[in-house]
């Protein structure tokens, strides 16, 4: 009978030792938001097969996989509420390690390949794929509240150490569908005279990237880090031409992401 006793105590004694407080959820903080403060978008340098396996079984992961199938699937391979290894070493703005504050969009694109002259060919991405990365993106946004200007490529958040998604990738069509701001063309078009009359030194193109968000030496020297922030700009804004120039077009660019419109009287 004691040993009996003794049993159930322990038992007792270990239930009570092993269960934490009640925890009532009736309340709510006014003051909260989501983790999630951005999307980082990239291209998986690789076909469907090769993209699966690397994303599933190696060491780099995302939340979400769009293939490039007749009809895209979207693989949801990371719940939301968890981190993916996706974006590595990163900065934007005030933010580093995006990891840890972002959504990863994996969208299955070869990348470029070289040619024998050293010139890149760029994949472009099926409308099918870009049709259901916009409704992904819309959903995303929608639960996370997500600023346009926190919807960005990898090479934004990693200027020169990623690419991704690249010039091919079609920017433009995230801005008329309402997910990311664009600037004005009219705005950029005078500005562009105005530059072209003269340019801006090398510190003004550094504050200005800076100020967009590109992490940006402030040296006042045309190093190899400003020309990886004009790069990446130019990839998203003027794909035509991402020699990492400052040029006049990229200027007038930059004094329009950076300046706020006019407000009409």
């Amino acid at each position: 009978m004691k040993t009996l006793f003794a049993t159930l105590l322990i038992a007792l004694l270990a239930g009570c030792a092993g269960s934490g407080p009640r925890i009532d959820t009736s309340l709510s903080a006014k003051a909260q938001s989501s983790r999630v403060k951005f999307v980082i978008i990239h291209y998986t340098v690789g076909n469907l097969p090769q993209s699966i396996k690397t994303l599933t079984q190696e060491g780099v992961s995302a939340h979400y996989l769009l293939t490039d199938q007749a009809e895209p699937i979207a693989y949801r391979l990371v719940d939301e509420t968890r981190q993916a290894n996706h974006a590595g070493v990163s900065h934007w703005k005030n933010y580093t390690l995006l990891n840890s504050s972002s959504i990863g969009i994996e969208i299955v694109n070869p990348g470029y390949t070289i040619g024998p002259d050293g010139v890149r060919t760029w994949y472009p991405f099926p409308q099918a794929q870009i049709d259901q990365l916009i409704v992904l993106l819309k959903e995303i946004v929608a639960r996370h509240q997500i600023a346009p200007e926190n919807i960005l490529g990898h090479s934004d958040i990693a200027p020169g150490r990623k690419q991704d998604p690249g010039p091919m990738f079609p920017w433009f069509q995230l801005a008329q569908a309402g997910l990311i701001t664009w600037p004005d063309a009219a705005r950029v078009t005078a500005a562009r005279a105005q530059y072209e009359a003269q340019l801006p030194d090398v510190a003004w193109f550094q504050k200005r990237l800076a100020q967009h968000g590109y992490a940006t030496p402030q040296t006042g020297e045309l190093d190899t880090g400003t020309r990886n922030a004009l790069i990446s700009l130019q990839m998203k804004y003027r794909p035509a031409a991402i020699d990492g120039t400052p040029d006049a077009e990229t200027a007038a660019l930059l004094d329009v992401l950076t300046t706020p419109a006019a407000k009409a009287p």
